[in-house]
């Protein structure tokens, strides 16, 4: 990770033991830290979790669509990082098939 995280982010990011709920006002890096808690589960190899098992569910198609470019960016830094990679390479192409959409139209 290249970013610098406060310790509650750190928190939400590597948290393993179910949901969370992360609330925070504009601007303060929800979108980011919950697009790295997604990648870091999709690059978990001791838990796995398939790309195509994901709901993400904003409140508007904007959010949606840079909830994906996010997470799909961050997977290609990690792919990058490591070119020869089948594991992460299977997940980039599962991606497409990750829900990540509208509370409405989930």
């Amino acid at each position: 990770m290249a970013e610098k995280y406060t310790a509650e982010q750190l928190q939400a990011i590597n948290d393993r033991g179910g949901s969370i709920l992360v609330g925070a006002a504009a601007g303060s890096g929800k979108t980011t830290v919950l697009s790295e808690r997604i990648v870091s589960m999709l690059a978990d190899r001791e838990h796995p979790l398939d790309a195509s098992r994901i709901l993400v569910l904003t409140f508007s198609k904007a959010a949606a669509a840079e909830m994906r470019q996010r997470i799909k960016k961050k997977l290609n830094q990690r792919i990058a990082a490591d070119p020869g990679d089948p594991y992460l390479k299977r997940q980039q192409r599962q991606l497409r098939r990750a829900r990540i959409s509208t509370v409405h139209s989930f």
